[in-house]
């Protein structure tokens, strides 16, 4: 890594405001008209990119830099995420940089442990006990009948 990487600079940025859950200031380093190559399909404009990036953002926990490495228009990023649904959910960001933002984005990250975790078994519970039904001290019925 060089000091003088604008493009890793911006990409840092943005990585440490997204993984301390700072949307908008992660959304100050991406450009209006981002494109975002992600495993489940493209994603162009910042609209589209803010509601990818939110719902990730209210299961994260935990983030953790691996690498990462740039020049001044192209910066790679290399990181292990914690999630509520999966302890570790590596991921790799390549992204361009115009002018300080992020203009496109190849995203990738590995799906296996999420997956996983989907076909887990739910918790059993218990099933719930019916309320007695019954006269109150009142003479009216406990459940108001």
């Amino acid at each position: 890594m060089t000091d003088d990487s604008r493009a890793l600079r911006t990409a840092l940025a943005y990585h440490e405001a997204w993984t301390t859950k700072d949307l908008e200031r992660a959304m100050s380093y991406i450009a209006a008209d981002i494109v975002c190559d992600a495993p489940a399909g493209r994603i162009e404009g910042i609209d589209a990119y803010r509601a990818f990036l939110a719902p990730f953002l209210q299961i994260l926990r935990d983030a953790r830099m691996i690498a990462a490495f740039g020049d001044d228009e192209t910066a790679l990023m290399m990181y292990d995420t914690s999630t509520t649904p999966v302890p570790s959910a590596p991921g790799a960001e390549c992204v361009t940089v115009k002018a300080g933002k992020i203009i496109y984005s190849r995203f990738l990250f590995d799906r296996a442990p999420f997956q996983a975790a989907r076909q887990q078994p739910e918790p059993a519970h218990q099933p719930a006990v019916p309320a007695a039904r019954g006269r109150g001290a009142g003479g009216d019925s406990a459940d108001g009948v």
